[in-house]
Order: structure tokens, then sequence, then C-alpha cells
């Protein structure tokens, strides 16, 4: 849950965040928690998921600023929903070329696709540069989130929608 959290510091005060498909709540909920000045919307393609996240920000007192959102983050109904976003997360959802495909759309312009990756970070923005620069995406990095919080860091892929 910590190397969820960790990811928070990434984003600034009063953000609007997307979480997709956020299976269990990570990192969505877990930054929802720890950051109260946020606004995040779960979207999560499966029923028994989409109603578990709704037991769990209930019995948070949450559902004034998170709401859960079924669908798949590709499809167009849920772009109409969510409109854009300042910043999307996902953690463990698809490899970067999807996940590029997917949330992008979902951003404002200037707006953060922020990736809960691995080792494999830097492996797979270099295999998949020329599409996320062709879907209009800017590689920021790989940073590294919650020094001295968690062991190893967090390591967070940043692409900016430019």
């Amino acid at each position: 849950m910590l190397n969820s959290v960790a990811l928070a510091e990434l984003v600034p005060v009063g953000a609007r965040l997307v979480d997709i498909g956020s299976g269990a709540g990570l990192p969505g909920i877990a930054v929802a928690c720890v950051r109260p000045d946020l606004r995040v919307d779960l979207v999560e393609s499966l029923l028994r998921r989409t109603d578990y996240l709704s037991e769990v920000i209930e019995d948070l007192g949450m559902t004034a600023r998170v709401r859960v959102i079924r669908g798949r983050a590709e499809d167009g109904r849920v772009r109409d929903k969510v409109g854009s976003a300042g910043y999307v997360t996902a953690r463990a959802v698809a490899p970067m070329d999807k996940l590029v495909r997917w949330s992008l759309p979902l951003l404002k312009p200037n707006g953060s696709l922020l990736a809960l990756k691995g080792s494999a970070a830097e492996d797979e923005l270099a295999a998949h540069r020329a599409l996320i620069v062709r879907m209009g995406g800017e590689i920021v990095g790989v940073k590294e989130c919650g020094v001295g919080l968690v062991e190893p860091p967090t390591r967070v892929v940043q692409i900016v929608r430019r």
C-alpha cells in the first residue's frame, strides 16, 4: 500500500486524478486517503470490483470527492464521464503502449500520466518512445517516490500530454 501512497508526492494540491484499472483501489483509494484535497475517479470495468470500491469509499466517508466509474478507460463513454483530468494513475494495468493509448485521451493538455512501473520502466519507455510521441506525449522520465518511506522506492513513469 505504501508504494501506492508514495506517488502522491507528484500530485499538486487540489488536483483531479483518474485511476484506471483501479481493481482493489490501488493507487487511487490509497492516495485519496492521504490526500483529502484531491478529487479522484476510480475507473474499473468489473462489476464486483466497482461494488467493492463503492463500499470502501462509502465506509471511509469519501463519497463527496471520490467516485467509481464502471467501464474501460479506452471507452468513449468513460471519457465523457471523466472529462479531462490533470493526472491519470495506473498500477499493474497494462504495458506502456496500451497504457498511453488509454490514458492520454483522459488528460487535459499538460496533464500527466503517472504509471507505477518496476525495474523495467526504462526499457518499456525506450520500446514505446515513438508511440508515446505520436500520441502527443512527452516523456518526463522515471521518478523515484517515497525515498525513505518505502524500500525500494516506488518507480513512477511520468508522461505529459502535449
